[in-house]
This record gives C-alpha cells, sequence and structure tokens, in this order.
C-alpha cells in the first residue's frame, strides 16, 4: 500500500509498504480523505518545534472501517469514521483529572507519532468516532478542526446572546465564528485578508471587518452599539490580533486564546489587571468535542463547502503544499484524497 512519508522539510516521499493487520481492539481504517493544517505547514517547512523527520503526516481525516480485530463489536465494514489523534499516558495529573488533551507526555500522530497518510491505517478501538451514514468524507475531514472551536467555546460558560469578536477567518478562525454563532453568539469576525472574509459571509457570517480599513474599536460600535463586546477568541497566533482583543474587550471580559504563537506577544497586563480580564488558554480538544461537532455538522449548523480550496491525491502531496504555499491567504482547506471510494 502507498504511505507519504515527509522524510524532511520540503522533501516528501510516496513509499509502498506493507499492508498491516487488526489486532485485538483494533480496527484496519481505509483512509479516504485528509485535511492539510496550519500545523501540518510548520512540519512541512522545518517549523514545528516539537516534529523530527523523518514523520508520516496527517491527523484530521475521514475514513472507512476495513476490517477489526478480536474483541471488536458494533463496527462494520464500510462504517464512516474518523477518531482522536492525541496519545496520552493516562498516569499524569491531567491524565487523571480528565484532561488527557494536555497531557504531561503527550504526543499527536502526524508531529511526534506516525500519523494517517496511507491508504490503511490502524488505529485503536477506544479513539475511534462514528460518523453518520449521511456524511460526505469531505465533512468527516472537518470534525477535528470543528472540535478545536468547540472545545474553545466550552471555555465561556455560555455564548448565547454574548457579543463575540473572532479574531482571524482562516479555517479555524472561520469555524470559531460559525461555532460562536451556532451556540447563540453575536459574532463579529476581524481578518485582513479580503478573500477570507468572502468566504466568511459564504458562511453565513455577516459581520465582518478588515481592520486595515476600519479599527476594531469603530468596527465593534457599528455591530454591537455601545455595548461593545465580552468574549474575544484570537485564531491567529500574532502580536497584533491578541492586543487588538484586549484592549478593545469590555471590562470583565473574556479572551480565548486559540492561536498557536510562534513568537512571544509583548502585551498590556495593566489592561488585563486593571479591567479585570480573564485570559485562557485553548489546546485541542476531548472526545465529547469530536462528538459535539459531528452534531453540529450533521443538523447543517457548520458551512463547509465554501472552505474547500482544491484536492490533490495522495501521490500529489507534495503538489498540494507547492499550491498552499503560492496561493497564501486565497487557499483554505486543502484536502488529500487517499481513496477514489465506493462508499462516497
Amino acid at each position: 500500500m502507498k504511505q507519504a512519508v515527509l522524510i524532511a522539510p520540503g522533501r516528501n516521499e510516496i513509499n509502498e509498504i506493507e499492508e498491516p493487520r487488526p489486532g485485538p481492539g483494533e480496527a484496519l481504517l481505509r483512509v479516504q480523505r485528509i485535511g492539510v493544517c496550519g500545523s501540518d505547514i510548520h512540519v512541512f517547512h522545518g517549523k514545528h518545534p516539537f516534529t523530527n523527520y523523518p514523520v508520516v503526516q496527517g491527523h484530521e481525516y475521514s475514513a472507512s472501517i476495513e476490517s477489526v480485530g478480536e474483541g471488536v463489536s458494533d463496527f462494520h465494514h464500510g462504517m464512516k469514521v474518523t477518531s482522536l489523534p492525541q496519545i496520552v499516558c493516562g498516569n499524569c495529573l491531567p491524565c487523571q483529572r480528565g484532561d488527557y488533551h494536555i497531557c504531561d507526555n503527550l504526543k499527536v500522530e502526524g508531529f511526534q507519532a506516525p500519523g494517517c497518510a496511507q491508504e490503511l491505517w490502524l488505529v485503536p478501538m477506544h479513539k475511534i468516532v462514528p460518523l453518520p451514514d449521511t456524511f460526505s468524507f469531505d465533512e468527516g475531514v472537518f470534525v477535528e478542526p470543528l472540535a478545536v472551536a468547540v472545545h474553545a467555546i466550552k471555555k465561556i460558560v455560555s455564548v448565547k446572546n454574548k457579543n463575540v469578536v473572532v479574531l482571524g477567518a482562516g479555517t479555524i478562525g472561520n469555524l470559531m465564528a460559525q461555532t460562536a454563532q451556532a451556540e447563540g453568539g453575536n459574532v463579529l469576525v476581524t481578518e485582513i485578508s479580503e478573500y477570507r472574509l468572502a468566504i466568511a459571509r459564504q458562511c453565513d457570517l455577516e459581520n465582518t471587518v478588515n481592520p486595515q480599513f476600519e479599527s476594531l474599536s469603530n468596527a465593534s460600535k457599528r455591530v454591537f452599539g455601545q455595548e461593545g463586546f465580552e468574549v474575544a477568541f484570537e485564531c491567529v497566533g500574532i502580536e497584533v490580533t491578541i492586543r487588538d482583543a484586549i484592549e478593545n474587550i469590555d471590562k470583565g471580559g473574556i479572551v480565548v486564546v486559540v492561536g498557536v504563537f510562534g513568537e512571544q506577544p509583548r502585551i498590556n497586563l495593566g489592561y488585563v489587571q486593571d479591567r479585570e480580564l480573564q485570559l485562557i488558554g485553548s489546546l485541542m480538544y476531548k472526545r465529547e468535542d469530536y462528538e459535539r461537532a459531528v452534531y453540529l455538522i450533521q443538523q447543517g449548523m457548520i458551512v463547509i463547502q465554501p472552505l474547500i480550496s482544491k484536492h490533490f491525491p495522495l501521490e500529489e502531496y507534495l503538489e498540494a503544499y507547492e499550491y498552499i504555499d503560492k496561493q497564501g491567504d486565497k487557499s483554505m482547506k486543502i484536502i488529500i484524497d487517499v481513496t477514489e471510494s465506493k462508499f462516497n
């Protein structure tokens, strides 16, 4: 079977390897679609601090069950699934209190452990999340990134009827805004890319602003009036956006950090203290976040299609990265087609 391996930054190979067989408590999955995320791109460019080479990438994906090992029930051939990519120890304090997503010894498939960029892939049954039969495999790809947004929302008791600003309209920011809106929030999206703002509007996110042409302060008044906003989700990971959130949010507001910061930002903690702001981090997800993401997509509460920029076959993994580099902000979700599936 074929397997895509990133042997070094910028160097991807397609190799033929032996097909695996499921052992007790395992399922053999036929991988259908893989989404390329921002962290994958960092690995491709050699800028991910916690990934060694060679590495098999792929952690946001959809698949069908090919076969199962001994002791596995309630799953059948062709069933649509995805799975959580975390490998956790189960023994550290975070794991013991149920916060396995921030395990002290956390490894993530596609980064510190092999990912799913191959035709057939073995997964322990306890990590598998079933997908509805009505799901397309493209929709299945979005469960993982949507779970990021679902988890971040849970950092707030509720966003219902609250004024919310989402900074950044890349795939995660877009899904963050859609999730906040689906959960009853009044949402304003900020983004300097007019292309991504147009995609946001195609996803029913009507309130948008380009801070290059209108300040967040003025846009907030335009959209929310004198109430301002009380919740912000930073989804970019750069200094200017986290500062914009902190300096413009209402007193007593909550800023959730979702973006990954490559460089340490300089922020005015005087605002945080003086205005009694809450600054909260959000990392990855738990199983219930995956299940909520599946529900939101199944109920038609999340718009997926405008986010898909292009498909590439597995053999053109390298070309997919070159396309992303060339397109820049005009590239949203790139999907790798691993299998031409008869199951849709």
